[in-house]
């Protein structure tokens, strides 16, 4: 926790498009388990593989709505700010730099940790902010030791229940504040 005027700051990063219950119980878990003082959300500016993504501010809006009952969680928009692509490491030295009185810990889930090393500077990654590492039901951890913790959720399952209008699923899937936007914004298909 905080050492002296040290901060301990978790940083959970994503698209977000949609965020729902897995992302939210993430952060809750983080803060209730890990000796974390905050966590950071930061939704992706734009994805470093051309992934198509709903608005920025949208993503950016539906983080606030998600997590705004949770205190010490909040939403960053230093992608944003930094401009062009996403990318894990520049992010993080960024925030480095910026507070230097925070100890940076990168949230991340085992189903990513596998394709992690290939991404750009991922040992500086690690030095700079340690992962923790949170398992989702239903996805294969190979080598990864992490205990499933999290429900079978997925922003792609969401879009797609969205998309063929399936609400009484989505009900159960996304934040009922994040859903009214959705259907507010029409969003993924929805209509209103």
């Amino acid at each position: 926790m905080t050492v002296g005027s040290v901060c301990t700051v978790g940083v959970f990063g994503g698209s977000f498009n949609p965020p729902h219950v897995a992302h939210v119980l993430a952060c809750a878990l983080v803060r209730s388990v890990e000796p974390v003082d905050r966590v950071l959300v930061v939704p992706t500016f734009r994805h470093p593989f051309a992934k198509p993504l709903a608005p920025y501010d949208d993503r950016v809006r539906m983080c606030e709505l998600a997590m705004a009952w949770m205190p010490s969680v909040e939403v960053s928009r230093v992608e944003e700010e930094l401009g062009g692509e996403s990318r894990t490491l520049r992010t993080l030295e960024t925030l480095a730099a910026a507070h230097v009185d925070w100890r940076l810990r990168l949230v991340i889930g085992a189903d990513i940790l596998a394709e992690a090393p290939r991404w750009a500077g991922f040992e500086a990654i690690v030095r700079i902010a340690p992962p923790i590492v949170l398992a989702r039901a239903g996805t294969d951890l190979g080598a990864a030791s992490a205990t499933p913790l999290l429900p079978e959720v997925s922003s792609t399952r969401v879009r797609a229940a969205i998309a063929g209008g399936a609400w009484d699923e989505v009900e159960k899937l996304v934040p009922r504040s994040v859903l009214g936007y959705v259907r507010a914004r029409g969003l993924y298909g929805a209509a209103g």
